[in-house]
């Protein structure tokens, strides 16, 4: 019998407090539903628009069953979260995306075996458990190569690339005991993304493919339509179909891609969640990733994922209020009536720390690439 839908008014229940989840919340809010949050830190960016805000540690399993008995379905923030706190969870209740759609994603190795087994297309890698392991994985995919850890990255972090097989073991040593996976170099032309939404009975919606720039290995740009061909947003679009109905995924999960320089796509990384590339749709969808999330993982119909028009984001990092000297120019950035301005709550700017976004909607990407540009640059400059 198929489930009923997790209607508003009901609770819903998030693993993770910062400002993917506060997004989250605020469409959830926005659509009647009651909000619950747990993670080890307190007065956080979700806790602080939610109407409870449980702070206890992820391996408190006691404290998770006593929060998922509170709330009607479980999702996810960020996929950092151990295998027994969403197992927990799910003795009481539906988690969307599971627990094992989490296992999988939040492990490099464990991500790559599955993609490459089930026939999609990734860069060629081997798994790193000695220094022995890393010499030979060397001489296999050939130099220069990325070693990465194969748990808890993102943002560039766990990364190395590696030039000379004399660096190898400055390289080795810098996991720290812990397994890695070396991959092969890609020579791509560009980063891409796509943001989809499965439901349990097996329907999908994609957003657009978002073109994303980066400066020091964090997003820095998205914008959309990316600028490929359509016929390989449309094979983006069908790879992200082909992984979801692979992992089963009730929710959201976002593919990130490569786009090589002979024409082909190659899948870099997955998240099962909502993604800052995505951050965009809130000023131009009907839907925006985040009312996506909810809908999915309530059993609700998916919401459109048109794209008004172009559109383009740019991350404010911690560097922004430093560089400004304390406070940012609101007032100067804001001149541009077509900015739209979102901050996430966080009280400490730190140097490479996500603290907001600005989002241009124009007549073409390149014009809102130019608006949300300057309208940053406003904000240091004056």
């Amino acid at each position: 019998m198929k489930p009923s839908p997790i209607l508003p008014g009901s609770t819903l229940g998030v693993l993770g407090s910062g400002q993917l989840g506060r997004m989250f919340a605020l469409a959830a809010r926005q659509m009647g539903y009651r909000i619950h949050v747990y993670s080890p830190e307190s007065d956080t960016p979700t806790g602080q628009i939610s109407d409870l805000e449980v702070t206890a540690p992820y391996v408190d399993l006691d404290r998770v069953r006593a929060f998922a008995r509170g709330v009607q379905v479980v999702t996810f923030e960020f996929e950092n979260v151990p295998s027994d706190t969403s197992r927990a969870c799910a003795e009481l209740v539906p988690v969307r995306p599971d627990g094992e759609v989490l296992h999988i994603t939040q492990n490099r190795l464990r991500e790559k075996m599955f993609l490459a087994s089930h026939g999609f297309p990734v860069t060629e890698f081997r798994r790193i458990g000695s220094l022995a392991d890393l010499e030979q994985a060397a001489t296999d995919l050939g130099l220069p190569a990325i070693l990465k850890t194969a748990s808890f990255g993102y943002d560039g972090k766990g990364q190395q690339r590696i030039t000379t097989r004399e660096q190898l073991p400055t390289a080795y040593a810098g996991l720290g005991g812990t397994e890695g996976i070396l991959e092969a170099q890609v020579d791509f032309g560009m980063e891409v993304s796509v943001v989809a939404a499965r439901t349990l009975d097996g329907r999908f919606a994609a957003f657009p493919v978002f073109e994303n720039a980066h400066s020091h290995h964090i997003l820095d740009i998205t914008m959309s339509p990316a600028r490929i061909p359509p016929d390989l947003a449309w094979q983006a679009e069908v790879l992200a179909q082909g992984i979801l109905d692979a992992l089963g995924v009730v929710g959201l999960l976002t593919v990130e891609l490569f786009v090589t320089r002979d024409g082909r796509l190659l899948v870099n990384e997955l998240a099962p969640r909502t993604h800052n590339s995505g951050h965009l749709t809130l000023d131009a969808c009907p839907t925006s990733q985040f009312e996506q999330q909810v809908r999915a993982v309530c059993g609700l119909p998916l919401g459109d994922v048109t794209l008004a028009r172009p559109a383009a984001m740019a991350n404010l990092l911690g560097d922004v209020w430093i560089d400004a000297g304390g406070t940012p120019r609101w007032t100067a950035a804001l001149e541009d009536p077509s900015i739209r301005l979102h901050l996430y709550g966080k009280a400490e700017p730190r140097r490479g720390r996500k603290m907001g976004h600005l989002t241009a909607v124009a007549d073409t990407i390149e014009e809102a690439i130019l608006r949300v540009s300057r309208a940053r640059e406003r904000l240091v400059q004056g």
